[in-house]
């Protein structure tokens, strides 16, 4: 049976356990480091991304927009186009 004594979790041999453990030790040693750069950056190409996301989303609405009128106008001119094919 393997000694328990210092560390109880080590008792339970899973993985995914000793994945999750790896990795937060890795984390804690990152930030002990002082590698906390990265971490400014990464926030920064957020609010990049957020502002081109947006952009794209208000231009997106204005094309939809002039799509949408101009295809009314095309349909109210087929509605009310006479003998000769002419819009009224």
């Amino acid at each position: 049976m393997p000694n328990t004594s210092r560390n109880p979790l080590r008792s339970v041999s899973h993985p995914a356990l000793d994945f999750l453990v790896a990795f937060l030790r890795g984390r804690v040693q990152r930030v002990r480091s002082g590698e906390l750069d990265r971490g400014a950056s990464a926030v920064e190409w957020v609010i990049i991304s957020a502002v081109v996301v947006a952009i794209v989303g208000v231009v997106a609405a204005i094309i939809n927009m002039a799509l949408k009128n101009g295809a009314d106008k095309v349909s109210d001119c087929i509605d009310g186009a006479d003998q000769n094919g002419t819009c009224e």
